[in-house]
């Protein structure tokens, strides 16, 4: 076991873990952070994305030795009461079916928005490509990103 700084949602944390830990079992197991989810473990769903200095990241393929300083933000720290814009276009829309994946895809969409405010259809469909959904909400998450970016 190795002690760790990490920061998450604006606040430091240490951690013990071993350092092939995976960030979201340090999320989940450790900090009690249970928002992000564990979907395939490979980083092939996106259900466990996260922003690493605000770059839409899998989770779970991030060991905690790669962290050191950056900030991590999950989907708790998106906004404190959940009134994040594409929080309140994914239930306008409402986007959630069974909600597994619903992090991930927040995550991955907040992150296109941050960096390109008024995507194109083609800029969303390449943004969210990685993030799998088994329900098929595919076109009501579209609506909600092109609603919260203002259209």
């Amino acid at each position: 076991m190795a002690q760790y700084t990490i920061h998450v949602n604006g606040e430091e944390h240490q951690v013990e873990a071993t350092p092939e830990m995976p960030l979201l079992w340090v999320l989940r197991d450790i900090l009690d952070m249970k928002g992000t989810k564990f979907g395939c473990g490979k980083a092939l769903c996106g259900a466990c994305t996260v922003h690493f200095d605000g770059v839409a990241t899998r989770s779970c393929s991030l060991p905690v030795s790669a962290v050191q300083s950056a900030e991590i933000t999950t989907i708790e720290g998106l906004s404190e009461n959940g009134d994040h814009p594409l929080q309140k276009a994914w239930a306008e829309h409402v986007v959630p079916q069974c909600g597994y994946c619903q992090t991930g895809q927040i995550m991955s969409a907040a992150a296109l928005l941050r960096e390109n405010p008024s995507p194109s259809d083609e800029e969303i469909n390449s943004a969210m490509q990685g993030n799998l959904c088994r329900c098929g909400t595919y076109n009501r998450i579209k609506a909600a990103i092109r609603t919260a970016s203002g259209e």
